[in-house]
C-alpha cells in the first residue's frame, strides 16, 4: 500500500478554483466546501499527489480498502462521484483520465500551497484590476477576462482571446487562470499555464495588453470604476 509522503500531508493542492486541503480534509470550490465521501477523499488525494503518475485498480483497492475484498463497483462509484464534484466528463476529461485496462489518473495542472503571503484585503477593502484608462472592481466569484458578450472585464483587442483568461476571488484570495487562449496570459512577464494566487501590484498581460492588480485597503482612497 503506497501512501502520501508526511511532506504531502498539511498542503494545499490547487487547480483552477478547486483547492484540496489535506489538512483539513475538504474539497472547495471557489471557497465553498463541496461534499465528499472519505473513500472518495482519500482516492482523489492519491491521485492529485501521485500526478500525473496513472494508478493501477489494484492499488488504488490495495490503498483504500487494504487486505479487503470489494467488488469493481465500488471503485467505479467513487470515481463517478469525484467526477460529479469536479464536474468532469469521462469523455472528455479535465481532472480524472481513465486508463483503459489500467486505471486511473490525475491529468489536470495543479499546483502545490500557495505563495507564503498573498497581499489580501482588509474588511472593508476590496480587489480591483486597472488597464488603460479603466478600472474594475472584483467580486466573490469567477471574472471573465476577454472579448465575449458575458466577460465581465471586456477588452476590445485584436491579441485578446474571446474567453482569455479568469480571476476568481474566494474571500481574501485571488486566483488568474488562463482559458486556453491563443497568445497566452502572461503574470509579472511568465506566461502561465496553471492558475496562479495574484498579489498587490502584479502585472498581468492578456496577449499585448498590460493589466495592473490592486489590493484596496481598507478606509484607502481609490478612482471611480469604469465599466
Amino acid at each position: 500500500m503506497e501512501l502520501s509522503s508526511a511532506s504531502e500531508r498539511g498542503m494545499r493542492l490547487q487547480w483552477g478554483d478547486f483547492t484540496l486541503d489535506l489538512e483539513s480534509r475538504q474539497l472547495r470550490r471557489s471557497g465553498k466546501e463541496i461534499a465528499l465521501g472519505p473513500k472518495a477523499f482519500a482516492l482523489l488525494e492519491l491521485l492529485v499527489t501521485r500526478r500525473p503518475r496513472a494508478r493501477a485498480r489494484a492499488q488504488i483497492r490495495d490503498h483504500l480498502w487494504p487486505g479487503t475484498f470489494v467488488s469493481e463497483s465500488n471503485l467505479n462509484t467513487l470515481v463517478t462521484e469525484i467526477r460529479s464534484a469536479l464536474r468532469d466528463d469521462a469523455k472528455a476529461p479535465a481532472f480524472i483520465r481513465t486508463v483503459r485496462g489500467f486505471g486511473y489518473a490525475f491529468c489536470g495542472p495543479a499546483s502545490e500551497g500557495a505563495p507564503a503571503q498573498p497581499a489580501t484585503p482588509r474588511p472593508g477593502g476590496g480587489f480591483r484590476l486597472s488597464w488603460q484608462d479603466r478600472e474594475v472592481a472584483l467580486g466573490e466569484g469567477e471574472t471573465i477576462l476577454g472579448r465575449t458578450d458575458d466577460a465581465t472585464v471586456w477588452v476590445e483587442a485584436a491579441t485578446v482571446s474571446r474567453r482569455h483568461a479568469r480571476i476568481v476571488v474566494s474571500g481574501v484570495r485571488a486566483v488568474l487562470e488562463d482559458l486556453g487562449s491563443r497568445n497566452g496570459t502572461w503574470l509579472r512577464g511568465e506566461r502561465i499555464d496553471s492558475p496562479r494566487v495574484l498579489s498587490d501590484g502584479d502585472e498581468i498581460r492578456l496577449g499585448r495588453i498590460p493589466m495592473v492588480f490592486r489590493v484596496v485597503r481598507a478606509g484607502s482612497t481609490q478612482a471611480d470604476s469604469k465599466a
